[in-house]
């Protein structure tokens, strides 16, 4: 029964992610961009999220789209493939790092581990800065979607976004993603069972890396430039903002929180100097008035009782 009516969250959030794509079906401008930011900035929370799950603050997002950015750009760009094989060499490119990052790094925990994945996605950007076949400082230019999808850009984007949310919720109400969770918990216990705790915890950031180079790459896309200042750690710090507004307990947290704040930080560009300011205290006191962020606030309005936390609080 609480799985049942967990779902009723989720799909009213993605419902309503929907709706705001097919609003605008097709469409170049502003409003077509903005739901392109908002679609991606829900992948991306959504992946931080689901590291969340083993108890970890995974600022190395921001690395690992980077990479399925830059690796997307130099495959439709540089080498003329196609947008589809793009994609995916970008999912694969980000996979691929996170399971030597990760067996190396994993073996820390809490603010071990969280420092570490700063300073990768750090280490990350100067590197994309010395390489000129990329652009170097000045970034990669001309990423443009293929043309098949230039009117269509956005519906693409809300679909593969609708699809990897509804993919990563599958996989944490799995019997993996309750080991994902029990890990969090004590993973001395999971050890004692015979799960291979270590192992686990990498594959938990592979999946979420997979999740964030393909955010990476329809990100570039949107943008038709690279840069890598767009994937320093700041990146990870408004995916957090996310989570934090929209609730740690629900995959609909990131759905939730990156629509409104993306939205408000729209708003918070007619502040002119004060928008950061602005942006800043928006979070802050959603922070201090929502301890369970918007999700709470819908399960308070629907009659629904707490679930136990599915991912960690920081």
């Amino acid at each position: 029964m609480g799985n049942a009516r967990g779902s009723t969250i989720l799909y009213v959030a993605l419902l309503s992610l929907l709706v705001l794509g097919g609003s605008l079906f097709t469409g170049t401008g502003f409003a077509a961009s903005l739901v392109i930011w908002v679609a991606i900035n829900i992948l991306l929370a959504a992946s931080f999220r689901f590291v969340q799950l083993i108890g970890e603050l995974n600022f190395a997002i921001a690395g690992f789209a980077g990479v399925g950015a830059y690796i997307a750009g130099v495959c439709t760009t540089k080498l003329g493939l196609p947008f589809v094989i793009a994609l995916a060499s970008a999912a694969l490119a980000a996979t691929l790092l996170s399971l030597i990052v990760g067996y190396i790094t994993l073996r820390t925990k809490g603010p071990y581990f969280m420092l570490i994945s700063f300073a990768f996605t750090e280490v990350l950007r100067m590197v994309y800065t010395q390489i000129d076949y990329i652009g170097s400082n000045s970034g990669m230019l001309g990423v443009f979607p293929p043309v098949l999808l230039n009117d269509y850009y956005p519906t693409f984007v809300v679909g593969v976004v609708l699809l990897s949310l509804i993919v990563l919720y599958k996989i944490e109400q799995s019997d993996f993603g309750k080991v994902l969770v029990a890990i969090r918990n004590n993973d001395s216990i999971v050890q004692t069972v015979g799960i291979n705790v270590h192992l686990t915890k990498v594959m938990c950031l592979a999946i979420s890396s997979f999740v964030a180079g393909i955010g990476g790459a329809l990100l570039a896309h949107a943008n038709n430039v690279i840069s890598p200042d767009d994937f320093s750690f700041l990146l990870a710090v408004y995916t957090l903002a996310y989570i934090k507004v929209g609730g740690e307990s629900h995959i609909a947290g990131p759905i939730l929180g990156a629509s409104v704040l993306t939205l408000l930080a729209q708003v918070a560009m007619g502040f002119g100097p004060f928008e950061h300011i602005f942006y800043g205290a928006a979070i802050v006191i959603a922070v201090l008035l929502m301890p369970d962020g918007l999700v709470g606030i819908i399960r308070k309005f629907l009659g629904l009782a707490p679930k136990p936390q599915a991912a960690a609080r920081h």
